[in-house]
């Protein structure tokens, strides 16, 4: 059974800082692209970040500049990097990740739980 667990929300105080983990486990052949996504209250889910399994990023204008995005494809974790927070940024954060288990031959997406990030002062 394939999880995605992620960590690293909290309460932080505008211009401030947090990174967000996220761990896939599980019977995982290989992972392909991997996400952040967040929801605000009464908003739809929105794609914050991506990385491709070679390394490549793209973002949402929103956060250019401000997030990075990284992973670690021998621990099967993506993670992102939150600078310079807004109060706008508050929401629940989750990640996606398109994945082969052992022993099938086509990917699917799962998600994660999600995390809590609150920008308050």
């Amino acid at each position: 059974q394939v999880q995605l667990v992620e960590s690293g929300g909290g309460l932080v105080q505008p211009g401030g800082s947090l990174r967000l983990s996220c761990t896939a486990s599980g019977s995982i052949f290989t992972i392909n692209t991997m996400r952040w996504y967040r929801q605000a209250p009464g908003k739809q889910r929105e794609l914050v970040a991506t990385i491709t399994s070679g390394g490549s990023a793209n973002y949402a204008d929103s956060v250019k500049g401000r997030f990075t995005i990284s992973r670690d494809n021998a621990k099967n974790t993506v993670y992102l990097q939150m600078n310079s927070l807004k109060p706008e940024d508050t929401a629940v954060y989750y990640c996606n990740s398109d994945l082969r288990e052992a022993g099938r031959t086509s990917y699917k997406t799962y998600w994660g739980q999600g995390t809590q990030v609150t920008v308050s002062s």
